[in-house]
């Protein structure tokens, strides 16, 4: 019972704080277009990855789907991590890699916090 209210705040602010990344991305907003141009990105690389994000949050609020919330999980670990080393990477001042390690707390403690029921079972692994 402890952990479910650090899960459910991280994870309701993580979903959240990424929905509208997630439809910016795969719509193409102009702001997005000149972030991902500046950082080295295609242009149909955004597609692919807010459509991955749109499925991973509601994988992540989803009952069940256990299996897939593992890989949600570490899909927006590996989105994160690269987020801010690829504004560090740019040249971009270090206070753009704030964001994404922020989110990245954020998921990190949902994964944590996860209740049992949302967990895979030992025997799975």
């Amino acid at each position: 019972m402890a952990k479910k209210l650090p899960y459910w705040i991280s994870t309701v602010l993580f979903a959240l704080m990424m929905t509208p990344s997630a439809l910016m991305t795969v719509t193409r907003q102009p702001p997005l277009v000149a972030a991902y141009t500046h950082l080295g990105y295609p242009l149909y690389f955004m597609t692919i990855l807010g459509a991955a994000k749109a499925i991973g949050i509601v994988v992540l609020l989803a009952p069940g789907l256990k299996r897939l919330k593992e890989w949600a999980y570490a899909g927006f670990v590996v989105n994160l991590v690269s987020a801010a080393a690829s504004h560090l990477a740019s040249g971009d001042p270090p206070s753009s890699a704030v964001l994404p390690l922020v989110l990245l707390g954020a998921v990190l403690t949902s994964w944590w916090t996860r209740p049992e029921s949302r967990k895979l079972d030992g025997a799975a692994l």
